[in-house]
């Protein structure tokens, strides 16, 4: 039986890993290079990545403005969904957030992602409006979530 997930800051050894899952998962993936800049020269941004026996499995990351956490992207690798990895990345990111200062977080998701919103509704994010057309690849819709209740900040775990 494997073990559990260990959740931690995304490097730059995890950005094809990161790729992978994005370029399975959305219609308009970012390039790798992207990933490379996010992890290397985007002050604002944080990722967090999920591993399991070596592997990344899942990741999110936020763009930190003031005390506002916007979400860039959440990804679960497919073999790995339905286990609740998907929560407990979206819950590692709210706390690294937390831990930055931040007070709350926004997210766009497509109209027609009903597992996703729920997904965001159960960790306490609440429908706020619409952005019409959002989506470049079909012009769809997204709904626009906040969640004002992130979790009290933490220090840094470390192993003595």
């Amino acid at each position: 039986m494997p073990n559990e997930p260990v959740f931690r800051p995304m490097t730059l050894a995890d950005v094809d890993g990161v790729h992978a899952i994005e370029e399975a998962t959305f219609a308009m993936p970012w390039s790798r290079e992207s990933f490379v800049r996010e992890v290397t020269e985007n002050k604002c941004a944080r990722y967090v990545v999920g591993e399991l026996n070596g592997e990344i499995i899942a990741f999110a990351g936020t763009w930190l403005v003031i005390d506002e956490a916007h979400v860039t992207n959440i990804a679960v690798r497919e073999d790995m969904r339905g286990r609740g990895y998907g929560e407990k990345i979206t819950r590692a990111l709210m706390q690294a957030a937390a831990n930055e200062g931040c007070l709350w977080m926004d997210l766009e998701v497509r109209r027609s992602n009903l597992r996703a919103q729920g997904l965001y509704r159960k960790v306490g994010f609440i429908d706020v409006g619409y952005r019409k057309r959002y989506y470049e690849d079909n012009q769809e819709d997204a709904l626009l979530m906040v969640c004002e209740r992130l979790p009290a900040p933490q220090e840094e775990q470390t192993d003595a």
